[in-house]
């Protein structure tokens, strides 16, 4: 890998990034069950760095906050890791790449409602009903964790947004009701799913993902301190680069070569261990629920400076 100091400058190397790869024209598509994101231009990119030395690189749209969506999966997982034992997590979801859609019902019946990792849509949802044994309000408790890592004033729970896709929610409280009916959820499906959708809507910046990201980064060491153990962050970036871009992970590693996390809100979250966190920004998607321009950024960036973990 090569190291921050071998790869070239990084402010001027993101802005020439933005400009090679911010959308000229509409294309990809937007989710069509989240109402929210409908009339986010297609135009907008950003991209941040924030290295483990305390930088933060950025440019384009970095300060613009988006919806998070599914990079929440990352931290949930975190903050479930770290308040118990790991084995009664991984009792009740896997750590296997899906090879089907994010939010496929077909999987989890015939899997007997175990999940096939944290980061597809059932998987999360049972991470969410593990959190609330702690406290009912889960989003509440991610969103302080975010403010935490990134800065106060910043992170915010889009909460009309989140009403909006709890109305257009039909396929998770459908998932929720297949995991209880299997025993594999504590809470009513009705519950988990408020709290997952309010997860999913909370509002921040690429600048500001990146640095909530950088305890992943940094073997568990966060603003303030250890987050998770130097264990449970390499095995989350395991399970980011097999499953964080659902059933084109293998695409993904093949093309950045890095750990990331996609959400259906257009950003990336990706970890370069031991270097820096990135996150980049354009709200259309390719069909698996990828950021299209945000994957091109990422593998011209990784090309650019080396960074891979290959």
């Amino acid at each position: 890998m090569t190291t921050a100091l071998d790869a070239p400058p990084l402010g001027p190397m993101l802005d020439d990034i933005v400009s090679n790869h911010r959308p000229q024209r509409e294309s990809g598509s937007v989710p069509a069950n989240i109402p929210s994101l409908a009339g986010v231009p297609f135009s907008r990119f950003g991209i941040a760095v924030a290295t483990a030395a305390g930088d933060v690189f950025c440019s384009g749209d970095a300060d613009v906050p988006f919806s998070i969506q599914s990079i929440s999966k990352v931290f949930t997982l975190a903050m479930a890791l770290r308040r118990d034992s790991p084995g009664a997590l991984w009792s009740r979801v896997l750590r296997e790449p899906s090879g089907t859609a994010f939010n496929s019902l077909v999987q989890l019946e015939v899997e007997h409602g175990i999940p096939r990792n944290p980061f597809i849509n059932a998987g999360a949802l049972v991470v969410t009903d593990h959190l609330m044994d702690q406290t009912p309000d889960a989003a509440a408790a991610l969103l302080d964790f975010l403010t935490a890592e990134s800065g106060p004033g910043g992170p915010f729970i889009d909460e009309a947004a989140a009403a909006s896709e709890l109305r257009n929610s039909s396929r998770n409280l459908a998932l929720a009701h297949f995991l209880k009916d299997f025993g594999n959820l504590r809470r009513s499906a009705e519950s988990v799913v408020e709290n997952y959708v309010r997860q999913c809507s909370i509002m921040m910046t690429c600048r500001e993902l990146a640095q909530a990201g950088l305890f992943l980064a940094r073997e568990g060491r966060g603003a303030a301190g250890a987050v998770v153990t130097r264990s449970e962050a390499k095995r989350i970036g395991s399970i980011m680069l097999t499953c964080g871009m659902y059933d084109a992970a293998g695409e993904f590693a093949y093309r950045v070569g890095l750990p990331g996390k996609s959400g259906v809100g257009g950003g990336i979250l990706v970890i370069v261990p031991g270097q820096c966190a990135i996150c980049v920004w354009s709200p259309r998607l390719d069909t698996k629920g990828n950021s299209l321009a945000g994957t091109a950024a990422l593998a011209e960036l990784s090309d650019r400076t080396g960074w891979s973990v290959f």
